[in-house]
């Protein structure tokens, strides 16, 4: 960064920020079930985190992803092609608030399915490739090797969970495992794969020293 005034602030801010982002990521899914168990009065999870949108818990599905597309479209990496994942990140999170999955229109569902599928892939792809870089030149710290190791501990966590509920979907209905809301569960450990790697990116655990 530049000075030790206003440039170091912003830093500090930024490193907030990212820690902001990966707590929003983990309490997602926490809020919203606790939030309807508590207005419905009963103890019922949704098919999935974006059913939540049909029922009195939309304000905040939608204002948190629309926080999180926020900083992603502001995130900046090393290089270009971190910008442009981001901005493809920040849009298919507006993609997923804007176009409910609980729709009636074919159409928009379709849009909701390819926004959501696209943005784990995206922030998988933060975990597993941006946040494991070093500067050039540099060697990494036993820190950073630790963080490495927890980026791409949560890139894979996102990965078996993207392709679990594609599994899910195309394979015959049963009844006994849809009562269990696997859909739910699978998308709330990629949330919390997410949140994980943005609350170490913003190094708040294995800073270097």
């Amino acid at each position: 960064m530049g000075d030790n005034g206003n440039g170091e602030r912003v830093f500090v801010s930024y490193l907030t920020l990212r820690r902001l982002v990966g707590v929003l990521g983990v309490l997602l899914p926490l809020v919203l079930a606790v939030g309807w168990f508590v207005l419905s009065r009963t103890v019922e999870l949704q098919w999935s985190i974006s059913h939540y949108y049909a029922t009195e818990m939309q304000d905040v599905f939608v204002g948190v992803l629309f926080v999180i597309g926020w900083f992603l479209f502001a995130y900046k990496g090393y290089e270009r092609k971190d910008d442009v994942a981001g901005d493809l990140a920040c849009v298919c999170a507006l993609g997923v608030a804007l176009f409910p999955t609980t729709s009636g229109s074919l159409a928009i569902r379709a849009v909701h399915f390819v926004s959501a599928t696209v943005l784990f892939l995206t922030l998988s792809y933060f975990a597993l490739v941006l946040f494991t870089k070093r500067k050039q030149g540099e060697d990494p710290t036993p820190e950073k090797l630790t963080r490495n190791k927890i980026y791409r501990a949560c890139g894979v966590v996102m990965l078996v969970c993207i392709a679990s509920i594609a599994l899910y979907n195309v394979l015959p209905e049963n009844r006994s495992l849809a009562a269990r809301k696997p859909v739910f569960w699978l998308e709330s450990f990629a949330l919390w794969a997410f949140g994980v790697s943005w609350f170490v990116k913003g190094k708040t655990l294995w800073a270097d020293p």
